[in-house]
């Protein structure tokens, strides 16, 4: 499976940001300045993270990404892929030591962004460097490709813009974080950690299992459930020739195995109306099996969404229409 947009040459200029030099320089004057103050202060891990809105965009974002890059997740409360990859790319910043800054948008709360980025579906992943922005990536990806990414974008950070990072001090954090209260250990903590550990090593087919193996007991449980349809998901895509499925699709839309594996990929590559739209589709001009076939597969990219997102609603709206 190839996440969108994963190259680093595709550069994309602001229209309130500075030209690429002009932007170097003052990276290159800032770390002049805090030389000579004797360096910058370091930061503690947790301020690698940073909540993100309009109003501070200029000053979190652009003048920042003159001294380190800034890697910009847009996310919203009901997108379900969202949980899965904030919580990862919140664990590399920290494991990058400084090599760059994550920032965090709701896109709800911050729609003249989202427009401005020209962002058409979440998770979707840029990055401000040295003032200028670049699209890293959309909808889920496994670990190592998200890393392979971070480390393209430093290389480009460092070697185009001088740009080296920032100083972190774990002590900072203080004495508050260290004596905070442990939380009590769910039931189903050690295989859901399990599950999460298959799924960022790339073994789809444990991470699988240990969802199934929540779900044997629990066949409720919301985040097992939602962990299942995600990681089949994600298998079924992994040994899939993308332009061949999207060739057989448009050649023959009334081959609903060719419909459906084309909306699995475009789920994956975040384009969730599409993926939608293409199995109701299917739904209207099949019948039998096949109908069976395309409405399931269906359900089951629901459930990969979840049941608050608006466009899961939206769905199931257009569902019941074309089969009552």
């Amino acid at each position: 499976m190839q996440p969108r947009n994963m190259s680093m040459s595709g550069v994309v200029d602001l229209a309130a940001v500075k030209a690429a030099g002009e932007a170097k320089a003052k990276a290159e004057q800032a770390r002049a300045e805090a030389a000579r103050q004797g360096g910058a202060a370091a930061v503690a891990p947790s301020a690698l993270v940073i909540d993100v809105d309009e109003a501070g965009f200029e000053r979190d974002v652009l003048q920042r990404s003159a001294e380190v890059p800034v890697v910009i997740d847009f996310w919203a409360e009901w997108c379900e892929p969202c949980k899965q990859l904030g919580p990862l790319l919140e664990r590399l910043v920290v494991e990058y030591n400084g090599r760059f800054l994550l920032a965090k948008i709701d896109v709800d709360a911050n729609q003249m962004l989202m427009q401005q980025f020209g962002i058409q579906g979440i998770p979707a992943v840029f990055a401000v460097v040295a003032g200028q922005a670049l699209p890293l990536f959309q909808g889920a990806a496994p670990e190592a490709q998200i890393r392979q990414t971070l480390d393209q974008l430093i290389q480009v950070g460092e070697e185009r813009f001088g740009l080296t990072g920032i100083a972190v001090d774990p002590s900072a954090e203080g004495a508050a974080a260290a004596a905070a209260a442990p939380v009590p250990a769910g039931p189903y903590d050690a295989l859901l950690e399990a599950a999460m550990s298959a799924l960022d090593a790339g073994d789809l087919a444990g991470a699988v299992q240990a969802y199934k193996n929540v779900l044997a007991d629990d066949p409720g449980h919301p985040e097992a459930k939602l962990g299942l349809a995600q990681a089949e998901l994600l298998a079924r895509v992994q040994e899939m020739d993308p332009q061949q499925v999207r060739k057989s699709a448009a050649d023959d839309p009334a081959d609903v195995d060719a419909q459906i594996a084309a909306a699995d990929l475009d789920l994956v590559g975040g384009h969730v109306e599409d993926a939608f739209g293409r199995l109701v589709d299917a739904v209207r001009r099949t019948a039998g099996e096949q109908r069976d076939a395309a409405r399931l597969r269906l359900l089951e990219l629901f459930e990969v969404i979840g049941p608050d997102d608006p466009r899961v609603t939206a769905g199931r709206q257009a569902l019941a229409r074309v089969l009552f």
